[in-house]
C-alpha cells in the first residue's frame, strides 16, 4: 500500500449527442480504441474490452517504441447513466486507481463529469489536463 498522497480529479464535458451515444463509446473497442487513452504520437495497437460488471479492458498505446498498457476492471456499467472502473498504467504505477463517469441528460445532448479517485499527489494536474485530452478526443470522433 503507498503512503504517497492521493487526491480527486473532476473533469467535466458537455457533448451535443444523447447520453446513450457518449456512455456508448466507453464500451465499444473500435471507438474508444481511437480516443480512450490514445495520444497524437502514439499508435493504439491492442483494445480489449470485456463490458460488463467483473470485466476488464487492457489498451496498449506504442508511444516512441515503447508499448504502455492501461488497464482496469469494471465496477459499474449503468447504461446511460454511470460508468466506474479500477483504472492503472503498470508502467508508470503499481497504485490502483477508480474513475466514475456519470452522464446527465442536457437538452439533446448531455454532461459528462468524470471523477478520478486515488491519483497520486505529483500527479494531480497532468492527470487532469490528460482527461480533459481524453474528452476532448472522444467529442471529436463523435463529430
Amino acid at each position: 500500500m503507498s503512503t504517497e498522497p492521493t487526491v480527486q480529479i473532476r473533469v467535466t464535458h458537455r457533448f451535443s449527442q444523447p447520453p446513450e451515444t457518449v456512455f456508448d463509446a466507453w464500451l465499444d473497442p473500435q471507438n474508444a480504441g481511437r480516443w480512450l487513452f490514445a495520444t497524437p504520437t502514439g499508435q493504439m495497437i491492442g483494445v480489449e474490452i470485456e463490458p460488463h460488471v467483473g470485466g476488464s479492458f487492457v489498451f496498449v498505446d506504442r508511444r516512441e517504441g515503447e508499448n504502455i498498457e492501461h488497464t482496469g476492471q469494471y465496477l459499474e456499467i449503468e447504461r446511460p447513466r454511470r460508468l466506474a472502473f479500477t483504472f492503472s498504467v503498470p508502467k508508470y504505477s503499481k497504485l490502483g486507481t477508480t474513475v466514475t463517469i456519470d452522464i446527465v441528460p442536457l437538452g439533446t445532448g448531455c454532461a459528462l463529469s468524470l471523477t478520478h479517485d486515488g491519483v497520486l499527489a505529483e500527479y494531480a494536474s497532468r492527470t487532469q489536463e490528460g482527461w480533459g485530452k481524453v474528452l476532448a478526443g472522444l467529442a471529436a470522433v463523435l463529430g
